[in-house]
């Protein structure tokens, strides 16, 4: 073997020694928040100056899909992080058992859990083009009850956004949820798995409102340059979802996966989720100083009901289609 041979050999032999030693996080998440637009190409930049680590992102459709995942997958489970389920799954997910407890300190948030570790925050809202809309609904009675207005909102199986809209529904109108949903129905035009498709679909003017964020309207100002998109205000209130992240029992980089829920409350981590991501900043609420020129949207307040009760609620919207 030639000495030229043996150099390259040699350093083929160290690079993959390198690799082998280099520890990898694999952390599930949505599909818009590992998109090119989304938060972790920049986090996984970020993080793995820190951690001399390989992040790795695998994306599903929503956050229920992945959790979901998780579930099937059970022992085998790749995930040693899952990033993405929400205020209003936690207690399923709690149960499930699949998850451990952090062992940090949330500060400066409005509740503590032991287990799921917020990163984001918004207010659920219908969005409308204001120059196609002129009259958008006031209140959820009214966005149910027009049937001139055509709707578009996701899967409460499959979305932590359509679920948001599940427990919205049933909070408003209690046991009259299931005619409520018959209603509106008559004028939905379809109902999505995940938040990009059905986002994607109210973009190419398919319904005249979609189920997102209150937050949304700023990604259509900062990068399209344009005011048209609004979140309509309703007269009940709105639900607030806070998006979570939680270390799996089975991961073999527990330390990593800690370090990595706390990089997500530094602040250039919050500062690329609030800005990549649109939606408010749990911690360093200055990280992008747009959110506070929003407009202020009512809290509705909800008390997480049992799964049992869910599953009600879920067989009831089933049953109105």
């Amino acid at each position: 073997m030639t000495m030229k041979k043996l150099l390259a050999l040699s350093a083929w032999c160290f690079a993959a020694h390198a690799m082998a030693q280099t520890p990898v996080l694999t952390v599930y998440t949505y599909d818009s928040f590992t998109s090119k637009w989304g938060p972790a190409p920049k986090l996984e930049e970020l993080f793995e100056k820190q951690c001399q680590c390989d992040v790795r992102f695998l994306p599903f459709e929503d956050g229920i899909t992945m959790f979901n995942r998780i579930r099937l997958e059970g022992k085998k489970t790749k995930a040693d992080v899952m990033l993405g389920i929400d205020n209003f799954t936690m207690e399923e997910a709690q149960k499930s058992g699949f998850f451990i407890e952090h062992e940090l300190t949330v500060e400066d948030f409005p509740w503590q859990n032991e287990v799921f570790f917020p990163y984001d925050y918004s207010e659920y809202a219908f969005i409308y083009n204001k120059e196609k809309l002129a009259q958008p609904p006031r209140s959820l009675k009214e966005l149910v009850e027009r049937q001139d207005l055509k709707v578009i909102y996701q899967d409460p199986r499959t979305s932590t956004v359509g679920r948001g809209l599940l427990f919205w529904v049933n909070s408003v109108y209690g046991d009259k949820a299931e005619d409520a949903w018959k209603t509106l129905a008559k004028h939905t035009v379809t109902v999505g798995k995940g938040w990009s498709e059905t986002y994607g679909a109210f973009l190419k003017g398919e319904s005249d409102l979609v189920l997102s964020y209150a937050t949304s309207p700023l990604y259509h100002q900062w990068h399209e340059k344009t005011d048209k998109y609004v979140a309509a205000q309703f007269e009940e209130g709105h639900l607030v979802q806070t998006e979570v992240a939680a270390i799996t029992k089975v991961s073999k980089q527990k330390a990593l996966a800690k370090q990595f829920l706390q990089f997500l409350h530094q602040a250039q981590a919050q500062n690329v989720i609030s800005y990549h991501n649109v939606m408010k900043p749990v911690v360093g609420t200055d990280a992008v100083p747009a959110f506070k020129a929003l407009p202020e949207y009512k809290q509705l307040a909800f008390i997480q009901p049992s799964s049992e009760t869910v599953r009600k609620w879920l067989a009831s919207w089933q049953q109105s289609w």
